[in-house]
């Protein structure tokens, strides 16, 4: 009985030690991960409540949207989405009534915050990129425009 109650130490002593020396998931240079633009490049699948308030809305109304980004890689990209205020779907006041699409800019800054604006609204977020540029995490910093966004996950490379 001895016996084997020093084999379980030993091989959990063993375990331990390997675990204790694995490195993290993903390149490091330094103490950090580090992004450019190219970390985020690919689609992303995302869809959330917002809330408008003045002076983005006349009072207080729920944004509901659901879509995909594409990040180039090199700062550009666009917003294919659906969206309704208050339950109501604002498609059918626009040219295509199934979806919208916008053009966007963004940027990534070496410690993967960054920030993403959406052309003809002029509406801007903050960005949060995983290190492997896997996920994205957006944040609404147009005043009266609440949200917070995701983990959206990259689905496709383009």
């Amino acid at each position: 009985m001895k016996r084997a109650g020093l084999l379980m130490v030993g091989i959990g002593l063993s375990l331990s030690a390997g675990l204790l020396a694995a490195g993290p998931g993903y390149a490091v240079n330094g103490d950090s991960p580090k992004c450019t633009l190219q970390t985020l490049k690919g689609r992303y699948l995302f869809g959330g409540i917002a809330t408008l308030l003045p002076p983005a809305s006349s009072g207080p109304m729920l944004l509901s949207v659901a879509g995909y980004h594409i990040f180039n890689g090199d700062g550009t990209g666009k917003d294919v989405l659906s969206a309704a205020i208050n339950g109501q779907s604002i498609e059918k006041q626009l040219a295509n009534p199934d979806r919208s699409e916008y053009d966007i800019t963004y940027t990534v800054n070496p410690d993967c915050s960054g920030t993403y604006t959406v052309l003809a609204d002029g509406i801007t977020f903050a960005l949060y990129v995983a290190p492997e540029g896997e996920e994205v995490i957006v944040l609404g910093t147009t005043p009266g425009f609440v949200l917070v966004q995701g983990p959206s996950r990259r689905v496709s490379g383009r």
